[in-house]
């Protein structure tokens, strides 16, 4: 996976280009900020406090490429990420989620991070700790005895006797015995031979949450870490399960890696990671901008509060979550919005002092939609090749019909309403489904699926003829 610090801002926006068509200015805009933040963690320390990210607002239509750059972003970054919607925020006081929870969500999801990287690291030492679990159900140790009068050698057998060796010899005890077994068993686990026999083991299982009243006035982190400790409290819980040995590998595996780690050090890290290099993309943000420059009543008045919630937290402040206090000064903020009905501007000043950079995403032109048909690592072109694939049916398409499929998605857009990419989920889907349903009943595998221009003007042709198409919009 790339990592942040490997990369210039032009290898930024060369890895955007693999999945993104156009909107190269934000592609530049994130590129910038992405690298500043290896730029603040290089510079000088009596610097760095003083270096905030610069957040990015980005306008533009739906289906414009705003949340794939964000996402995608996060990706390159190797960075927390978490994905909010402002219109689910409400005012402190009112029912609903407050805008702190974003900070919490961020933590949580830098914690599950780091916790899979330090398992990751230990999964050899977890596995050999498993295969001694499942040799154990197989083959239960024998405890040798204490050792009377003179001592006498055992013969070595090797590290696999036969079981007939084992048996043979007059000399061995039942602890020898069991541990020349357990040798001849452990070599059978590990080449697989063992994999369908059925043993018996432990499995932990979670308890049922702890649910308790919080005094009033208690914020949600107290809450959940007084949940926390008192769930900490109670007898952890297993159960058994008769499992074949191969499943058993994987169920203990991970359970095995987490005994191994010290979850004091991965909050630690966590935290630290997401005040650094933590991305909290707000998608929606025109969905809590006040009409008239918020001088009406009703729901605006929610708007607003929700509007000066968010602006101590991406200004820079302390958040209390159940891992600790969370300062939010240096987490690199994305707002995006299509601004169809309001505009940056009503949003209230402070607010918008805090994304300095603004980004405009421009429509999506016929040519776009070719190139995303067609160029993307993730295409949908390629997406339905490679379902397809699974049936053994080679699924290809002419760039002919690519142009036309293009063409079609641009003067829907035009005459319903622009939805961006999505789109072409609209068309492809229109053009293709009777071919999904086709396979394997009357198209077996082995079969060659050609889209041609012609096909697509066949399948295709009333959808732009008909102008009521609500059936079709996403």
């Amino acid at each position: 996976m790339l990592q942040e610090h490997f990369l210039t801002p032009a290898q930024i926006v060369a890895e955007l280009d693999k999945y993104i068509i156009g909107q190269h200015e934000a592609k530049r805009h994130v590129a910038i900020a992405l690298r500043n933040r290896w730029r603040r963690l290089h510079a000088p320390a009596d610097m760095q406090a003083e270096i905030v990210p610069n957040n990015i607002l980005m306008i533009g239509a739906t289906g414009v490429g705003k949340t794939e750059i964000a996402r995608r972003l996060a990706h390159l970054a190797d960075a927390p990420f978490v994905k909010v919607e402002a219109s689910k925020f409400t005012e402190v006081g009112y029912v609903g989620r407050d805008v702190e929870s974003m900070v919490r969500d961020l933590v949580e999801q830098s914690v599950s991070r780091v916790r899979q990287r330090r398992q990751e690291a230990v999964r050899a030492q977890a596995a050999q700790a498993v295969e001694e679990v499942i040799l154990d159900a197989l083959i239960p140790p024998v405890a040798r005895p204490a050792a009377k009068g003179s001592a006498r050698a055992v013969p070595g057998f090797g590290t696999a006797p036969t079981d007939d060796e084992l048996l043979a010899d007059p000399r061995a005890d039942d602890a020898d015995l069991n541990e020349r077994t357990r040798a001849r068993f452990r070599e059978k686990i590990r080449n697989g031979e063992l994999d369908d026999r059925r043993i018996e083991i432990q499995i932990a299982q979670s308890g049922p949450s702890v649910g308790i009243m919080g005094a009033p006035g208690m914020d949600e982190a107290a809450l959940s870490g007084l949940q926390d400790m008192l769930g900490n409290m109670m007898p952890k819980k297993s159960r058994k399960r008769k499992v074949t040995v191969a499943e058993a590998r994987k169920l203990l595996l991970d359970e095995e890696a987490a005994k191994l780690i010290d979850m004091d050090e991965v909050k630690e890290e966590a935290v630290r990671q997401a005040e650094n290099a933590g991305i909290i993309f707000i998608d929606e943000i025109d969905k809590v901008a006040t009409s008239g420059g918020g001088k009406s009543g009703g729901p605006d008045v929610s708007r607003q509060g929700v509007q000066r919630d968010l602006l101590p937290i991406v200004e820079g402040s302390a958040v209390s979550t159940k891992y600790g206090i969370v300062n939010t000064d240096h987490i690199l903020f994305i707002a995006a919005g299509a601004f169809h009905v309001s505009k940056p501007s009503d949003l209230i000043p402070e607010l918008q002092g805090r994304f300095p950079i603004r980004v405009e995403l421009q429509s999506l032109t016929k040519d776009d939609f070719f190139r995303i048909l067609k160029d993307p690592k993730n295409a949908l072109t390629k997406q339905y090749e490679a379902l397809l694939k699974a049936e053994d049916v080679v699924l290809t398409f002419d760039d002919a019909a690519l142009e036309r499929l293009a063409e079609i998605a641009f003067e829907v857009n035009a005459e319903v309403e622009n939805i961006g990419a999505r789109r072409l989920h609209t068309v492809m889907s229109r053009l293709l489904n009777d071919l999904l349903f086709d396979v394997p009943d009357k198209i077996g595998p082995n079969a060659h699926i050609q889209i041609t221009a012609a096909l697509v003007e066949e399948r295709l042709a009333g959808m732009v003829k008909n102008r009521d198409l609500s059936q079709y919009i996403l």
